[in-house]
């Protein structure tokens, strides 16, 4: 069954673009496009979409707060279905980006990303993976994180539910490793590492491994700005 996906762009020439790129895929289908946040909103409610492509700084209801809507409570679980939102900007560490992110958004990607990589982004986050890529994960908590306090910052005690093995892994996956690099480094298989990460997102009820990376460094587990040492 092909991915269901939705273009909210206030860009028609942009849309136009990523339209053709993904219709030209054989498991892909552009089922609506919106120009805004809140036409993408309204266009949810009687259209069934996997994956939507929002931009962030848009007219009337921007990025940040359709994720919001789109994505739901905080305490939506990632098994509870629904649309699933990447994220695209013009701007490398866009806070509002950012905000997505902790809005609930599976990915964070640019918009001149190479057309192979946001086909392989729209998929993996079709998946329940995130896409976020390492570096841009590192360097979005680094700068971002300090200045963006949560209203319900998890306590420590969110933590207690780990295992110590489920605390190490988290603790990489925080510093932007991939689940390849984390079981080379604990020397586990990836199969392994994808279980641990699995129980980790269920345990700390979280969508995906974004929002585990942010739960990270607002509990303290890393600290913004830290390397690899940095914990509480």
């Amino acid at each position: 069954m092909a991915i269901r996906v939705m273009l909210v762009d206030d860009q028609v020439l942009l849309r136009t673009g990523f339209r053709m790129v993904l219709q030209a895929q054989p498991d892909m289908e552009v089922v609506a496009e919106a120009g805004d946040g809140a036409e993408a909103v309204e266009t949810l409610r009687t259209t069934a979409v996997d994956v939507v492509l929002m931009d962030v700084r848009m007219p009337r209801l921007d990025g940040v707060e359709a994720t919001r809507h789109i994505c739901g409570a905080p305490d939506r679980t990632p098994d509870d279905g629904g649309p699933r939102v990447l994220i695209l900007t013009t701007f490398d560490l866009d806070e509002y980006a950012f905000s997505a992110l902790k809005a609930g958004a599976s990915g964070f990607m640019l918009k001149d990303v190479p057309p192979d990589e946001l086909l392989a982004a729209i998929r993996a986050v079709h998946s329940g993976d995130a896409v976020v890529a390492p570096s841009t994960t590192r360097r979005l908590l680094d700068r971002f994180t300090p200045l963006l306090p949560s209203a319900s910052q998890p306590t420590h005690k969110e933590l207690d539910r780990l295992t110590d093995r489920e605390r190490e892994v988290l603790l990489l996956v925080a510093q932007g490793l991939s689940n390849g690099e984390i079981a080379a480094k604990l020397v586990l298989s990836e199969a392994t590492v994808k279980t641990h990460v699995g129980r980790i997102l269920t345990k700390l009820e979280l969508r995906d491994r974004v929002q585990a990376v942010v739960l990270a460094y607002e509990t303290g587990l890393v600290r913004a700005g830290a390397g690899a040492g940095g914990g509480a």
